[in-house]
């Protein structure tokens, strides 16, 4: 079986700075910003909206009763907040059409024509 390949940090970064032209320090800043509002906001409880991509927020996970595979004994595995994306119907699409899109061409958000 082979491994697909995966988007990094770093390959953002590098989207980034080539596309901006921008230095890679700032660059860098840029990503990580947009991280970090995304996990603040989480931690918040809000939801964050993102127009033409979709929308984070989080969930709550009920408490229940597991069992350590090991030993088999019974643990209790608390309640938990887990974060949630939900893909836009644009997304959805995006992924579905054969060709990739030009996301330099295309700006993001609602501001772009339907296909």
């Amino acid at each position: 079986m082979t491994k697909q390949p995966t988007l990094t940090k770093a390959d953002l970064i590098e989207e980034v700075l080539r596309i901006t032209e921008l230095p890679r320090k700032e660059s860098e800043t840029i990503v990580e910003t947009i991280f970090d509002s995304i996990i603040e906001s989480l931690q918040k409880g809000q939801k964050i909206e993102i127009r033409g991509f979709g929308s984070f927020r989080t969930r709550e996970r009920r408490g229940r009763i597991g069992r350590n595979p090991k030993t088999g004994a019974k643990v209790e595995v608390p309640a938990k907040r887990i974060p949630f994306f939900k893909p836009s119907k644009e997304l959805k699409d995006f992924v579905n059409n054969a060709e990739p899109q030009a996301s330099a061409a295309a700006p993001v958000g609602g501001d772009s024509p339907r296909p």
